[in-house]
Parts: structure tokens; C-alpha cells; sequence
């Protein structure tokens, strides 16, 4: 009985409590297909995708991975774009190169930001609704989304 306790601590000791991914943290203590999740812009189908190409246990935990399967994963994630297909990518025929892109973290903010900007510089229906704080997809408003001092519904006086 005195074995599984000494290669439970050998295991404690190699045990990473925090992965670093793309300039992400991750929670050693998450499964592998939840743990990459926490990377901004990585989802659950990426997820699954990366973890099926580094040949990973999507279920083993991020902590026990190897050094060497972290940088294999993180060239993977880096390198999405080049060998997955063009619909699961999360930036297609970008606005100004044309291409394809994956886009991470802060990237992706900034990103959102300019073309929220742009909408609103050139006044097409959506960045105005943008600017106005409205729905802008297409939601109803007139019985959802409220905010300010509006309290219940008021009915026209007859």
C-alpha cells in the first residue's frame, strides 16, 4: 500500500496548478478540451479539434501534461488557421486582407472594436444602432431590453 502513495506524490510533484497557452492561464485542474476553452477565442469545436490533433486524452487533466505536449498544444492553437477548415475560423475574408484568420485574446478585442468603429465612421444601419445602444440583430425591443426609469408596461390613455 505504501507504492500508490509514493507515485501519488511523484505525480503531485510534476502537477502544473497553472498552464500558460497563448498568453492565457489556464487551471491545471481542468480537463484538457475545458482548459483550452479559457483561452479567448477558442471554443469547444476548436477545442476538441486541437486536442485531436496533438493526440491528447481530452479528458486527462491540463496539469499532467508534459512540457513538451504544452508546446505542441500551443503551436497548435497558434497555428489553427492553417490546417483547419475555413468555416470554423472565427475572422473569414477579413475587411481589409481578404484572408482567413484565427484571432486570440486581446487581438480579437481590438479587432471587434475597429470594425464596431467603422460601422458607426460609414453610418450603415448597424453601427447607428450600435451608437444608439439599441438591439442591433434584429431582436424585438418593443416588449424586451429595457432600461432606464421605464418600471412595467404603460397602457394609452383613452
Amino acid at each position: 500500500m505504501a507504492k500508490p502513495k509514493k507515485e501519488a506524490q511523484a505525480e503531485d510533484e510534476s502537477f502544473n496548478f497553472i498552464v500558460r497557452i497563448a498568453s492565457s492561464d489556464i487551471d491545471g485542474q481542468k480537463r484538457t478540451v475545458v482548459g483550452l476553452q479559457s483561452i479567448k477565442g477558442v471554443g469547444k469545436r476548436v477545442a476538441q479539434i486541437i486536442a485531436k490533433r496533438a493526440s491528447v486524452d481530452p479528458t486527462a487533466r491540463m496539469g499532467t501534461l508534459t512540457d513538451e505536449k504544452v508546446k505542441e498544444i500551443e503551436a497548435l492553437v497558434l497555428t489553427f488557421v492553417e490546417y483547419a477548415p475555413h468555416w470554423t475560423v472565427n475572422r473569414q475574408m477579413d475587411y481589409e486582407t481578404g484572408a482567413d484568420m484565427h484571432l486570440l485574446s486581446n487581438d480579437l478585442d481590438i479587432i471587434q472594436k475597429d470594425d464596431v468603429n467603422r460601422m458607426k465612421m460609414i453610418r450603415c444601419y448597424r453601427g447607428i444602432r450600435h451608437e444608439t445602444r439599441h438591439k442591433v440583430r434584429g431582436q424585438r425591443t418593443r416588449s424586451n431590453g429595457r432600461k432606464g426609469l421605464t418600471i412595467g408596461v404603460q397602457r394609452k390613455s383613452s
